[in-house]
């Protein structure tokens, strides 16, 4: 489905973004997977090397602007073109309202928000130049529904909504494509980290009676870089099983 396509992926050293990346490459893509820690993609590069795309490790912060310049450029230098950006890097800080520090705050919009707004301003750049691409932003459950506790973070996911369908309004003219994805819960080590109970309880809110697995989220992910969608765009496509928040 994605023969002969470049893509970059964030956040791919593990969960999702490693998902996505592998199921990129298991249908032909060029990924240039992307993670802040240096040597953590090394373990992907050898799993994905017999399949029939590629992975190529980029390491930078999301948030270096001149870093993510750099990486756009080795891209076009190498591969002259860029079909598809996934904008999956992201972190969670939670915390009750009244115990919300304007450090935290930051810390979640710099990498949620505004790193994914100059990321797609790069990768827009690129794409105009060839007429076409496909821009997809994780986004969350909660910040369609909201949840308790995670008010920064749900704000900041309801930001990616909105700026991805603001983006699709402005480049649907130059046949450049931006919907954002919203993960329920889905089995990864960071939801992992809240503790079997809660785990258990959470499991219960879901309609499949299942959590998602990161695949889940990456074949709605290959849906939308492949041609399959080319009259899809400014969508929120949700993968969570009917959960409710």
């Amino acid at each position: 489905m994605l023969n002969d396509k470049t893509v970059l992926v964030t956040g791919a050293s593990r969960g999702i973004g490693k998902a996505i990346t592998e199921v990129f490459a298991q249908n032909g893509a060029t990924v240039y997977a992307n993670a802040r820690r240096e040597g953590s993609l090394e373990g992907l590069f050898h799993e994905t090397a017999n399949m029939r795309g590629k992975v190529i490790p980029v390491y930078f912060d999301v948030t270096d602007a001149d870093a993510a310049k750099q990486t756009f450029q080795k891209i076009k230098k190498e591969s002259g073109k860029l079909d598809c950006l996934v904008n999956n890097a992201g972190i969670m800080k939670d915390a009750l309202i009244g115990m919300i520090d304007k450090k935290t705050t930051h810390e979640v919009f710099e990498t949620n928000v505004f790193a994914v707004m100059e990321l797609m301003q790069l990768a827009a750049r690129l794409m105009t130049k060839q007429n076409n691409g496909s821009i997809i932003n994780i986004a969350s459950i909660v910040g369609v529904n909201g949840n308790k506790g995670q008010l920064v973070y749900s704000a900041s996911k309801a930001a990616v909504i909105a700026l991805t369908k603001t983006a699709s309004k402005e480049l649907t003219p130059k046949n450049i494509r931006v919907n954002a994805v919203a993960p329920g819960m889905i089995d990864t080590e960071m939801f992992r980290s809240i503790g079997e109970e809660r785990v258990a309880e959470r499991i219960e809110n879901i309609g499949m009676g299942r959590l998602g697995t990161p695949e889940d989220v990456a074949n709605v992910c290959l849906f939308l870089a492949s041609d399959l969608s080319e009259y899809v765009t400014g969508q929120v496509l949700g993968v969570d099983g009917a959960a409710m928040i």
